[in-house]
């Protein structure tokens, strides 16, 4: 997609992002760095796009807890900033975000409109970070999501096959329960949402997009070694079992009915994505 500037180079969106638009300009640290906010504002006017995804943010969640500030100005101050310019050269602005910014209470899906109430510092600079997107006014879409895996950087896929090659059981959280969301599913739906942004001044508003169906970490991580061949057990356990700094959602469940709507985007089957995903990772080693 030609004149589409993205936040982000090495995420794993990012990186599913410039595998599908590869003549996108992306903006790595260097040229953008998003703990100064009016200079990720003005590369954006400079660059005079058509549409702009921010799909970079501070996703270190047990170190946010202890980086507050960092963590602000990543996932809160900087897409604020970059919403405002986006709004004054009135062109679209896609922002990633996450399942977090609920508390993960009850068991049913939470719809966009459901009440926030974030559990910890990363979900509550991200939270903001929404609010700041939408305040700037203008034509702006924000995409929640959750449990992003794809063959790049650090993530669940990657952890379970290191660990199930070295040890005939692992430990995993059984009763934490969502949707696993392929990062090239995110990244398809985001270029698929800024081409109708873009036809249609009026798309907007905040969206939910997760892969189907739910399951628990456990589950999971079942089917990563099914799939991957390994031999490896999985011990279900309980959050309780496995203490973190800071507390993850237990039900992280999303209704994904108005992207499908608005969009015509349904819910990608996460073991259809893990599969293309165990692919790549077979073709780099």
């Amino acid at each position: 997609m030609q004149d589409l500037l993205v936040f982000g180079r090495t995420g794993q969106v990012a990186r599913e992002l410039a595998r599908l638009a590869p003549e996108a300009r992306f903006l790595d640290r260097d040229a953008a760095d998003l703990t100064r906010p009016d200079d990720c504002a003005a590369a954006l006017r400079a660059a005079r796009p058509r549409l702009v995804i921010n799909a970079a943010a501070y996703t270190a969640v047990d170190r946010a807890e202890t980086a507050a500030r960092t963590a602000s100005l990543v996932n809160s101050l900087a897409p604020a900033a970059m919403a405002r310019a986006a709004a004054d050269l009135n062109v679209p602005f896609l922002h990633v975000s996450t399942d977090y910014v609920f508390d993960g209470s009850g068991d049913t899906p939470r719809a966009e409109h459901a009440a926030t109430n974030p559990l910890g510092v990363y979900g509550a600079t991200k939270l903001e970070g929404e609010q700041g997107v939408i305040g700037a006014g203008g034509q702006a879409a924000i995409l929640r999501t959750s449990w992003v895996f794809s063959a790049h950087g650090s993530n669940f896929v990657k952890t379970m096959l290191r660990l199930g090659a070295e040890r005939d059981e692992v430990q995993v959280v059984d009763d934490q329960i969502g949707g696993p969301t392929p990062a090239a599913d995110i990244a398809a739906a985001l270029l698929a949402m800024g081409r109708a942004m873009r036809d249609d001044p009026e798309r907007r508003g905040i969206y939910h997009f997760a892969g189907a169906p739910d399951a628990s970490w456990a589950d999971f991580a079942t089917e990563i070694f099914a799939q991957a061949g390994i031999a490896c057990h999985v011990r279900r356990i309980a959050t309780a079992d496995y203490p973190t700094p800071a507390q993850r959602p237990s039900n992280s469940r999303l209704d994904c009915a108005a992207i499908a709507r608005d969009f015509g985007i349904a819910r990608p089957d996460w073991r259809k994505g893990l599969a293309n995903v165990l692919a790549r990772l077979e073709q780099t080693t």
